[in-house]
């Protein structure tokens, strides 16, 4: 089974998806009792778009084996991505607890606790995220977030230059830098931020709104 799954991962991730199907559909033919066959036939259909058939193959993989936890992981992501965050929280936690202690894991458990406004809840797993993967962008920006969120608003401002350092194009992380200088009452430095954030992008609508305040304050204060 191990040649064939090789075979069946590499030919998903050059995008041969018939090809990849057929070698999962010959894995759960020839082991149907093994979970990984399911899951990984359920990671392709949710690649697919196809979440309703994903959705069953997880779970037929997980009735086979409760302790699996990249079936769990796969029904959290599915949940995710469907906005079901307090569903995609119960299997992600799962998938921790039965192993799956990656990044990806972690971040995305904690991206279901923001979107449920538990930030407190969420900042320790977007802070092992960013320990697990210190390079991405993504998992570090949202860190700062949810720094910002739990008013730790220095500990923000550093991450958001750290985002700055990697992307010195990221208009929201300007535009949060704006926010806290203006917290900070600091306006001319606020003013500089949220005008990068829209040179970077025209249409950030927060950012015109935090120029737009800003200049009439500085305005007025003359």
């Amino acid at each position: 089974m191990k040649d064939k799954l090789q075979q069946a991962i590499a030919a998903m991730q050059n995008s041969k998806l018939d090809k990849a199907a057929a070698l999962f559909a010959e894995i759960i033919e020839e082991h149907p009792n093994d979970p990984v066959g399911y899951t990984n036939f359920g990671n392709l259909l949710l690649h697919m778009q196809d979440a309703e058939r994903a959705q069953r193959f997880f779970e037929k993989a997980i009735e086979l084996d409760p302790y699996a936890a990249t079936a769990h992981y796969g029904l959290g992501n599915l949940y995710y991505e469907q906005s079901l965050y307090a569903k995609a929280q119960k299997h992600l936690q799962t998938a921790i607890e039965y192993g799956l202690m990656e990044a990806d894991t972690y971040y995305l458990l904690g991206m279901t606790l923001q979107h449920q406004e538990y930030h407190k809840l969420a900042l320790p797993y977007l802070l092992r995220a960013v320990e697990l993967n210190p390079d991405d962008e993504e998992f570090l920006f949202q860190y700062g977030l949810s720094l910002a969120q739990c008013e730790h608003l220095k500990e923000a401002e550093e991450i958001f230059y750290k985002v700055l350092q990697k992307n010195d194009n990221h208009s929201d992380a300007n535009y949060n830098l704006g926010v806290i200088a203006l917290y900070d009452e600091q306006p001319e430095k606020a003013l500089e931020h949220f005008e990068e954030a829209l040179r970077i992008q025209p249409d950030h609508v927060l950012a015109a709104n935090g120029r737009k305040r800003v200049t009439a304050f500085l305005h007025e204060r003359q």
